[in-house]
């Protein structure tokens, strides 16, 4: 722990959250008063109506691949549904935003700030030459190694502590600190082109938000994991965060372009968006679930693990 916090990687993560926290703030503000001045009201439910008038709109177009039209058919139905129960799912206040923040972030955002972290926890020791004095020390190298994953598990697990109060102090500037108590729905089910609602039931946000991010702590420890294997095989930082970030980019772009691709089921980066599971968000892929998601993201650390500590106790490390 203490050579991640002399490599300032924390402190990088710390920046970069408070840059763009107040960034993301304002530009979710922006976009709120634009609808407002837009529509001549700041009534929710008319907002909400807009949008589903804009999304039926998007289904007569000839461009939108089948796949999407079944996705927003789905979501048309959720948020009538939320428009019929009178519960506005995007009431206005900083435990909202905080409870957004880790749904939108989940993919890709928080994958990036993870291999910031990890990419170099292994490689760098080779880089810095300092690989040699350290395994001269008289512990056993599987010891280090899991001194280093268990850095890397707390590092990852602070980083989404000051996520939470970063986002939450710096939002309430301008939303207010307000919401915790608010009503949030769950358990909405996807059933073919027909959304489940025989499950749903309201839950108070403060529960929600340690639902939601205790699933992207799961999804970002799989990604520290695999990020931590590619570390210890590849003694050059830049090529294994290189390495990573395609990766993680790739999972993103290909549950988007190719979802009909059933391979992509057994791929570690398609199944990061765990909080849409919670949020009843249509999926992409066909035929997944919330525990399918967790054992694809299981096994991948499972095994991950098993090559990393294989790889660093049987290699030689040559001069």
């Amino acid at each position: 722990m203490v050579k991640m916090i002399r490599k300032k990687r924390l402190w990088v993560i710390a920046l970069i959250l408070l840059v763009l926290i107040p960034i993301f703030t304002y530009a979710q503000y922006r976009t709120t008063q634009n609808t407002i001045k837009q529509l001549g009201t700041s009534d929710w439910r008319a907002v909400l109506q807009q949008q589903i008038v804009d999304q039926q709109n998007r289904l007569t177009s000839t461009r939108v691949p089948e796949e999407w039209k079944s996705y927003i058919k789905l979501n048309i139905q959720q948020q009538q549904y939320y428009l019929d129960h009178d519960i506005n799912p995007t009431a206005p206040g900083a435990p909202t935003f905080v409870r957004k923040f880790a749904e939108d972030a989940i993919t890709l955002f928080f994958p990036l700030l993870v291999v910031i972290l990890a990419a170099d926890i292994v490689s760098s020791e080779h880089a810095g030459g300092t690989i040699k004095l350290l395994l001269t020390r008289p512990v056993s190298r599987w010891k280090i190694l899991l001194s280093k994953y268990i850095a890397l598990l707390l590092s990852v697990s602070l980083m989404l502590l000051l996520t939470i109060v970063l986002g939450y102090l710096l939002s309430g500037i301008i939303f207010g600190y307000n919401g915790w108590s608010l009503q949030v729905m769950i358990g909405f089910n996807q059933q073919g082109e027909h959304l489940n609602v025989d499950h749903v039931q309201l839950i108070p946000q403060w529960k929600y938000i340690l639902m939601a991010y205790g699933l992207a702590w799961f999804s970002c420890i799989a990604v520290a994991t695999i990020s931590f294997m590619v570390s210890v095989l590849m003694k050059n930082t830049a090529s294994s965060m290189g390495v990573m970030l395609a990766a993680v980019i790739s999972g993103s772009l290909l549950s988007q372009l190719a979802p009909n691709w059933s391979a992509l089921k057994y791929l570690a980066f398609t199944h990061l968006n765990l909080t849409d599971y919670l949020a009843g968000q249509p999926m992409m892929l066909e035929n997944v679930t919330l525990p399918f998601s967790l054992t694809i993201l299981g096994v991948w650390s499972v095994a991950s693990l098993i090559v990393a500590f294989v790889s660093f106790t049987q290699r030689d490390v040559l001069a």
